[in-house]
């Protein structure tokens, strides 16, 4: 039923549906705890996620921003995994062929640690500018260093005066709780130059829904969007969408689109998304509580079989996954929940504590000693790199992807 409360952030609609609540998780998944006190005390906050039926558009109603602490101690790149790489460039490719970018500028609006906007600078012999908190200077030791600029700053209007051939935010929307008024900041930061190309990349709620992957929903991610919602909102806020699709095994949505001369009109088949939507909705309630059940079990017979678990990948799916089926650090061996350690391949997260759960993340080469009898890996798009060095490592593991 919906009701009201919190308007629609995507287009002001006073009545949504809620769905899915949470109570008390961590507020960050990110940020790296340097013991397991800090990451256990670490703030918390409510999931209410509610979904507005007259754009499709979901946000969490019971965000609040001010609980966020983006920082340098913020680690969010998955750029140490071969598999993102071969994305990143791929993608980055298709964008400089399709249009003709070579030699172009970029701005990249949350840049993280600047990855993506090095590898464009690389691939296109452009220049690039980057802004965000959390970006480390020292990251950055590539040749193209000279042809790159960062602001290490949350983007605002101050940074309205920006300009650049292209305009890209990944993964940053997904935090931003009013999205509607960040869109129209990027509209006004282009202002008229409708040569301007706008790329934006962010996570699909329809597969979250899908799956019903509870692991995808966390406190960070405050709006969740569909191709049909994203194109929706950019066409609200003046933009012409060119392309809409979705990339790295459906997981990630795509756009790019310029500014528009005037009025536009609906002409992708994914802007007429709402009764499917809706049927995911459905689908996601029925089977969420006895996903979750499912997950328990599973964890239960590993431990009844006197098995020993890890949890492979210790961002933001990692802290929602042991967050969501309740399991602590800390506790007694034996306990029913019983999962000792998370890994990861990302040198600068070992010795570091996960956020809310207090889980140590260890380096792959710890379970050549830990012997683990079942690694949950944390996105199957990483399943055939994570098998590779468990060989490697001489780990006879089951590997069971989430």
């Amino acid at each position: 039923m919906a009701t009201r409360g919190p308007a629609c952030k995507a287009c002001g609609h006073d009545e949504l549906r809620s769905f899915y609540r949470l109570e008390q998780v961590p507020v960050h998944s990110c940020l790296l705890m340097d013991t397991r006190e800090e990451a256990l005390a670490y703030p918390r906050g409510d999931l209410d996620l509610a979904f507005c039926e007259s754009c499709g558009f979901i946000q969490n109603q019971a965000f609040d921003a001010g609980l966020h602490e983006y920082s340098t101690r913020y680690e969010e790149t998955q750029a140490y995994s071969p598999r993102f790489q071969r994305f990143l460039d791929d993608h980055i490719e298709r964008l400089i062929s399709t249009y003709d970018l070579h030699s172009k500028s970029a701005l990249e609006i949350g840049c993280g640690k600047g990855e993506w906007l090095v590898r464009y600078c690389e691939l296109s012999g452009g220049s690039g500018i980057g802004i965000d908190p959390g970006y480390r200077p020292e990251r950055t030791t590539s040749a193209v260093r000279d042809r790159l600029t960062f602001y290490q700053d949350f983007y605002g209007p101050k940074y309205a005066h920006l300009s650049a051939d292209v305009v890209a935010c990944r993964h940053t929307l997904e935090h931003i709780d009013g999205v509607r008024d960040f869109v129209r900041l990027v509209h006004e930061t282009i202002g008229g130059r409708r040569e301007t190309l706008v790329f934006f990349e962010l996570p699909d709620v329809l597969r979250v829904l899908e799956e019903c992957a509870f692991q995808d929903l966390y406190y960070e991610h405050c709006s969740y969007f569909t191709l049909g919602s994203l194109t929706r909102l950019f066409r609200s806020c003046g933009f012409e969408p060119v392309e809409v699709w979705t990339d790295y095994d459906e997981q990630y949505l795509m756009l790019t689109a310029r500014v528009a001369s005037g009025g536009t009109q609906s002409r992708f088949v994914a802007e007429n998304d709402m009764a499917l939507v809706q049927e995911k909705l459905a689908r996601f309630e029925a089977r969420a509580q006895r996903r979750l059940a499912e997950w328990r079990a599973t964890l239960d017979a590993v431990r009844a079989d006197a098995g020993r678990v890890v949890v492979w990948g210790s961002g933001s799916k990692g802290v929602a996954y042991l967050t969501t089926l309740g399991i602590r650090a800390g506790h007694d061996v034996g306990d029913p929940s019983d999962v000792r350690y998370v890994v990861d391949i990302n040198p600068n997260k070992h010795g570091k504590f996960l956020a809310g759960t207090g889980h140590e993340i260890v380096a792959p080469a710890f379970l050549t000693e830990y012997q683990p009898t079942t690694v949950v890996v944390m996105n199957p798009i990483y399943l055939d790199e994570i098998a590779v060095m468990c060989r490697e490592l001489g780990v006879d593991a089951r590997l069971v992807a989430i």
